[in-house]
């Protein structure tokens, strides 16, 4: 059967949305400061578009930005203005890892995926909707928004911050839970998250291993707090020799269970596709394969990392495994549950999951 043809490597656009005060821009600033060298393109709030190293002052930003009057993102721009400012940063000069739009407060996320998905531009990519839920202030933004259901159904990942200020953050939690369709939803204090859920940080040579959370103690403020957030996360690296099946594989994906907040790394298909391997990045209940041809001389191998909150490690492990295959030759049809997950903008504007 025909196969993708591989591309040149394309830069992620992640969305990060949320109501007016939620925490977005200090969310932002700790990606800026914890992005283990990746480099990191923004676009802010009244639609500026700059190039960021991550090790320069996050709040240079503020002095950056281009104002477009009424600051509401999705009205503001189509999508040709905004494929003028991704044109800008994904310039392959300015090495740019991952691009950040920070959405204004009262921006409508949905058609910003869709301006994204509707992109021309050949060197991005969308990556995900992020929605960022004040905790405190959850229960009165939905009295007065009830547009908010809407919003957190649409994401991908839900980050739930200022839980340290939240007199009832459990049952905060669990009522988020109970609106999102299948998006990872991520407990944090002043907008820590490891950046690894969003994108791969530097440096860019493959690694697959446990994660480091050394930012959740480094930084200043409330260490207890920072030691429940580190608590709360677990990780399984997963390797193969043999490869897996397609069929079996998506079987495990549509399986995962709610606490499976990210995965990512490389699986092999064997003879599915003998050219490529095929890149997988997970957030939430976004699902992505991006088919790249094997490096030259390199080993053949799936190398998976799977993060998460309360799961069963050596469960999944087992699982992946049984997703093994030795069969020498390829089913006509067993592909076709991974390719319905490489992006086709046309399908990707029906359905943006």
């Amino acid at each position: 059967m025909s196969q993708p043809s591989p591309k040149t490597q394309q830069i992620p656009v992640v969305v990060l949305a949320g109501f007016l005060g939620s925490g977005k821009t200090t969310l932002l600033n700790h990606l800026l400061h914890r992005s283990g060298g990746s480099r990191i393109g923004a676009i802010v709030n009244d639609f500026g578009a700059i190039e960021i190293d991550a090790m320069a002052v996050a709040g240079a930003l503020g002095d950056s930005t281009v104002s477009l009057g009424n600051g509401c993102l999705c009205c503001a721009v189509d999508a040709s203005e905004l494929d003028q400012y991704l044109e800008r940063l994904a310039e392959p000069s300015l090495g740019i890892d991952v691009i950040v739009i920070e959405a204004s407060g009262l921006a409508e996320p949905q058609e910003l995926v869709r301006m994204l998905l509707a992109s021309e531009h050949p060197g991005v990519v969308y990556g995900g909707l992020v929605e960022v839920v004040d905790a405190v202030e959850f229960d009165d933004t939905r009295a007065r928004h009830p547009e908010i259901d809407r919003h957190l159904a649409l994401a991908d990942l839900v980050v739930v911050n200022k839980l340290d200020r939240a007199a009832d953050g459990e049952r905060v939690l669990g009522l988020v839970r109970s609106l999102v369709d299948r998006a990872a939803v991520v407990p944090a204090t002043y907008g820590r998250i490891d950046p690894e859920f969003l994108f791969d940080c530097r440096p860019g040579e493959e690694r697959i291993g446990q994660l480091s959370f050394d930012d959740l103690h480094e930084h200043g403020g409330d260490d207890d707090h920072a030691g429940h957030l580190h608590a709360a996360y677990d990780s399984l690296s997963f390797a193969s020799r043999e490869p897996l099946d397609p069929r079996r594989l998506m079987t495990f994906l549509d399986s995962r269970p709610e606490g499976l907040y990210r995965i990512k790394g490389y699986v092999d298909f064997g003879p599915y596709d003998v050219r490529n391997r095929y890149a997988v990045h997970a957030v939430g209940r976004f699902l992505r394969f991006y088919p790249e041809p094997w490096p030259a001389g390199g080993e053949r191998l799936t190398q998976l990392v799977l993060i998460g909150s309360g799961i069963d490690a050596p469960a999944l492990g087992k699982e992946l495994e049984a997703c093994g295959s030795e069969a020498p030759h390829a089913d006509e049809h067993g592909m076709w549950g991974v390719l319905r997950y490489v992006r086709d903008p046309e399908a990707d504007l029906a359905d943006p999951a």
